[in-house]
């Protein structure tokens, strides 16, 4: 009887561990050219690497993140850097009453952004609640990282500010296993 107890307990647990996977609801974007994105990418990369952020305090934190992303995944400085099928997309999003900053905003950064990263970040006003209720992300002060596969699905993610650990984290599932 413990015995079955045992491995029925064993069983539940590991049934429960195999989650599935979110899948990460429509955001349409546009770049500071005007041209339109349509987040997740059925035509893009393997994986696809967003972040975003809702608020004035996580924008600065979700801009930490800008240069070293870029160097790795889309200059492809490092190691295996090379060998990384993504697609990266900062997403500042504006909702509720910033969204008056949404075109003052794009202008600034036309002027002021470095040009590697221009095409890599998306303005959006798409509608914060079903982001917030299918990816959790309930701290407005926070920014989000989503990694994505070809379907569109959440295989990974973090928040806050950049930390090496936390790009690393990234890349070990961009090698996959064997590497």
């Amino acid at each position: 009887m413990i015995r079955h107890t045992f491995a029925l307990a064993l069983a539940l647990l590991a049934f429960g561990s195999m989650a599935q996977p979110v899948q990460f609801p429509p955001l349409e974007g546009e770049t500071a050219q005007g041209r339109r994105v349509m987040l997740p990418r059925q035509d893009g990369a393997q994986w696809t690497l967003v972040g975003m952020a809702y608020s004035a305090k996580a924008s600065p934190v979700l801009e930490e993140w800008y240069e070293p992303a870029y160097l790795r995944f889309v200059a492809k400085h490092g190691l295996f850097a090379g060998d990384y099928d993504v697609d990266v997309y900062f997403v500042p999003l504006f909702v509720g009453v910033n969204k008056a900053a949404y075109e003052p905003s794009i202008r600034k950064f036309k002027k002021g952004a470095a040009s590697e990263i221009v095409e890599h970040v998306l303005f959006s006003k798409s509608d914060l609640d079903p982001l917030k209720a299918a990816l959790g992300m309930n701290e407005k002060d926070t920014p989000y990282f989503f990694l994505l596969d070809r379907q569109g699905r959440v295989v990974h993610r973090t928040e806050g500010a950049f930390t090496d650990s936390k790009l690393e984290a990234i890349e070990d599932i961009l090698m996959g296993p064997g590497r």
